[in-house]
């Protein structure tokens, strides 16, 4: 189908890249890497990425780029993701999507919230914060400030909790009060087929199992 974008996800070890790779083929398309740790070039091992043999012939993007220390967010992705699926499709070729970043697929279809930048000093005071005064000093702060927003999230939920704190911090505005505004868009004009692999949730740990026996004898540590 012209402009059309398809999605594989689902859960680690159910062969999304192997489906992906057949797709691929089939449709003369190109996959995109859409998991948030096979980004990252120092991982190889522990998130699986496909063999350089296995990406023969077809191309892939968005794999092992960004390097470890490097701060990095779904919102780059988004825009790095975006620039290679309106060239591919120029291109008369399919973009293929596959990982299991749920966070990544959603915000990539329905857009984000448009929330300016968080500097890196405020990311990093948050940290210092919670390492220095623990959880729940936080979340009494993020009561005060935006209990709305509090309400909607899992208060083990570490990396919201300081999104919330931080969004304050560097906006004097609210997060619930910025999820008002109409979402940024990376793509539109696009249909959207999605492959959700849903296995056997014993016999897919028995894979993920065997999966990280075979990691730690290939040299993950």
């Amino acid at each position: 189908m012209t402009n059309t974008i398809y999605f594989i996800a689902g859960p680690t070890a159910t062969g999304k890249s192997k489906f992906a790779l057949k797709l691929a083929k089939k449709l003369n398309g190109v996959v995109i890497n859409s998991d948030s740790m096979q980004i990252y070039k120092n991982l190889q091992i522990l998130t699986a990425r496909p063999l350089i043999n296995e990406m023969q012939n077809i191309e892939h993007y968005l794999y092992g780029y960004v390097d470890g220390y490097l701060r990095y967010n779904v919102q780059r992705w988004c825009i790095d993701a975006a620039k290679i699926i309106n060239k591919s499709i120029k291109n008369n070729l399919t973009p293929i999507l596959v990982g299991g970043t749920g966070m990544y697929i959603d915000t990539l279809i329905n857009g984000l919230i448009d929330i300016p930048t968080t500097p890196e000093a405020i990311k990093i005071e948050s940290e210092k914060i919670l390492k220095k005064f623990g959880k729940d000093y936080l979340i009494n702060q993020i009561k005060k400030i935006d209990l709305v927003s509090f309400k909607e999230i899992n208060p083990n939920d570490l990396v919201r909790l300081r999104r919330i704190w931080e969004v304050y911090e560097s906006t004097g505005k609210k997060y619930s009060e910025w999820k008002l505004n109409k979402n940024k868009k990376f793509i539109e004009n696009f249909n959207i087929k999605i492959f959700l692999f849903l296995p056997n949730r014993e016999k897919n740990y028995e894979l993920v199992n065997y999966r990280f026996t075979k990691m730690m004898n290939e040299g993950a540590i």
